[in-house]
């Protein structure tokens, strides 16, 4: 299982990528959070009366609401002041090591050698393939912000799946509260602007939503059976996915810097899958 799990985080990793491109390529990042977390709700709507109400759980889950709103925000505004290829590696990169520390501090989590170094490598690779982007104070801030938040929601539903009746009801309600709390917030905040941009844009919206529940779906099964110091890291290899996004379909210029950090990314991401 602890094999399964890691590579349910790297799948989960290259869908999140995906997910961040809708994001980025849209004309409205507020809006088109707002779509994507509400076509993720309405999806797993069914879903929460096939699975028990996570008794146990609604702690973890109203922190991890609270912190996704955070999250969404700062996302929305790093994006909105720096490239995709700059902002990311650092919300990513500082993600795994504060979600390792709290998952030690919080859940009794055990960190081995072999971890800490694949998430070193993993860490120094994400921020190598920042170096030298177009990337301001400002957008440094919100990238930060965002990557803290990254790790206390990790955190937080890492406890909510272990504490849930089954991690399945805990995934379901966490995506629906996430959708009818923060997707019709944002919604309701953008007006009738956001239901203009929802007619030209709930295709691509809908499909990222869709893909977002699998993504942090399977790394919340992960969550469950396997400790968070080693599968955080390989979430990270979404870095891997969104340079690649980044360059060939946002237009955006590649250079032996993210080479580099690719390559150190993928040597700790092999570490990570052969430690113990």
């Amino acid at each position: 299982m602890a094999e399964f799990a890691a590579l349910m985080m790297i799948a989960s990793g290259a869908i999140h990528a995906v997910v961040n491109a809708v994001l980025k390529s849209g004309d409205d990042k507020l809006a088109s959070r707002a779509l994507i977390d509400l076509s993720g709700g309405l999806l797993v709507l069914p879903a929460i009366f096939l699975f028990p109400a996570p008794h146990g759980a609604w702690g973890w889950l109203a922190g991890s609401l609270v912190v996704h709103a955070i999250y969404f925000l700062s996302l929305v505004r790093a994006f909105e002041v720096a490239d995709m290829s700059a902002s990311y590696p650092v919300m990513r990169g500082t993600a795994p090591v504060f979600a390792a520390m709290g998952s030690v501090a919080f859940l009794g989590d055990a960190i081995t050698a072999p971890v800490a170094v694949g998430m070193g490598l993993v860490t120094t690779g994400i921020f190598a393939s920042a170096i030298g982007r177009n990337l301001t104070w400002h957008a440094l801030g919100w990238s930060l912000l965002t990557g803290m938040s990254v790790a206390c929601y990790t955190v937080l539903d890492a406890g909510g799946v272990r504490n849930a009746p089954s991690p399945m009801s805990y995934i379901a309600w966490a995506f629906f509260v996430l959708g009818a709390v923060i997707g019709a917030s944002f919604a309701l905040y953008r007006g009738p602007q956001f239901i203009t941009y929802a007619r030209r844009n709930w295709r691509g919206c809908v499909a990222a939503g869709a893909l977002g529940v699998v993504s942090y779906g399977l790394a919340m099964l992960a969550y469950s059976v396997e400790d968070l110091p080693r599968l955080a890291p390989l979430r990270e290899s979404s870095i891997l996915f969104a340079l690649v996004i980044a360059v060939v379909f946002l237009g955006e210029k590649a250079d032996r810097l993210k080479i580099a950090g690719g390559a150190t990314i993928f040597a700790g991401v092999v570490t990570l899958l052969l430690a113990r």
